[in-house]
């Protein structure tokens, strides 16, 4: 879980490093539209990989942790709205410092969300995960 979180703040940060140098005249040959997707994609991916596979199986396992992985399912539905308003700044070629907001919000949420679900899941994760799931399955395409 904690490699997946890693690798979805590095994506957020490129994310922000294209952007920001999207309106620079010598800004390198990077495309912010597929770094932006591309990290919406993967979060967004992580996020439907707990809810199905292991947020189920966690419940099943630990009914004391209901409480807590309705939390994060709430949070899930939160940062997809997020998600959404960043995916149309960016479809709509909106101003940089509006893209740039809205990422804010997504890195604001996601990364107390991260902090939240790893001190309250990490401890259990190892007795409730085993070979009948792929690491992709439970943590989705960054896994």
């Amino acid at each position: 879980m904690r490699q997946v979180h890693a690798r979805l703040r590095e994506a957020l940060d490129l994310a922000r490093e294209q952007l920001e140098d999207s309106g620079a005249a010598d800004a390198p040959a990077t495309d912010p539209l597929l770094s932006c997707w591309g990290f919406c994609a993967a979060l967004s991916g992580h996020h439907r990989s707990e809810d199905t596979a292991l947020f189920p199986r966690l419940t099943e396992q630990h009914p004391e942790l209901v409480p807590v992985v309705a939390q994060l399912v709430q949070d899930h539905h939160m940062i997809e709205h997020l998600l959404g308003g960043l995916t149309e700044a960016v479809r709509l070629d909106a101003s940089t410092e509006e893209k740039l907001r809205h990422l804010d919000g997504v890195e604001a949420v996601m990364t107390t969300h991260f902090r939240y679900e790893e001190r309250r899941l990490l401890d259990v994760l190892d007795g409730v995960l085993d070979d009948s799931l792929t690491p992709g399955e439970v943590f989705g395409p960054l896994a």
